[in-house]
């Protein structure tokens, strides 16, 4: 009997989960991706983050905005480019030590036809962030270099709501106001 009851315990703890569930789950924007969740997270180091990243810009139709504080990332830049060479529309604001940095994908973003612009009205631009499609954010402290990867405890949230995009994306354009396009190495 005992056996039964935590049975039918289980099994209707199990069903009130699912329809809480059922009930709770956002619907996604129109144009997202359908089989990704509308909230993702995902933590370094070795999370394969940088892999997420490059699957977003890969699924991105439109555009991509980006704010940046470091960015030596060799395959989020070449995502960037790649999609910027399929007719996304690639938006890139830099902290101003992209600009001095022994590396940085400032130059290599430059070379792909994608100028970058340099936010230097801040004492640290230290935004990471990319929006795609005016739909969906990514965002937390993973600096978009190989150390977030493989060195440090870092993190990501992809959130796919239209409202919370425009929310970002209006702050990017703010920077982008008064930021300056890179021309290269000082």
């Amino acid at each position: 009997m005992r056996k039964h009851l935590i049975a039918l315990f289980a099994v209707l703890l199990l069903a009130g989960a699912a329809a809480a569930a059922e009930v709770h789950e956002p619907a996604l924007a129109p144009g997202a991706c359908p089989l990704c969740a509308p909230i993702e997270v995902f933590f370094s180091p070795n999370g394969g983050i940088t892999s997420v990243i490059v699957r977003e810009i890969g699924n991105a139709k439109f555009s991509i905005h980006v704010q940046a504080y470091g960015f030596t990332s060799a395959p989020i830049a070449g995502a960037l480019a790649a999609a910027s060479a399929r007719g996304v529309q690639v938006h890139i604001i830099l902290d101003r030590s992209n600009m001095t940095n022994r590396y940085s994908a400032a130059d290599y973003f430059r070379n792909h036809g994608i100028t970058p612009l340099i936010d230097s009205m801040h004492a640290i631009a230290h935004n990471k962030i990319m929006i795609f499609d005016g739909q969906t954010v990514l965002t937390g402290s993973f600096n978009f270099t190989q150390a977030a990867e493989h060195s440090n405890a870092e993190n990501i949230v992809i959130l796919r709501d239209k409202g919370i995009a425009a929310k970002y994306l209006a702050n990017w354009t703010m920077h982008a106001g008064h930021s300056v396009p890179y021309a290269g190495r000082e």
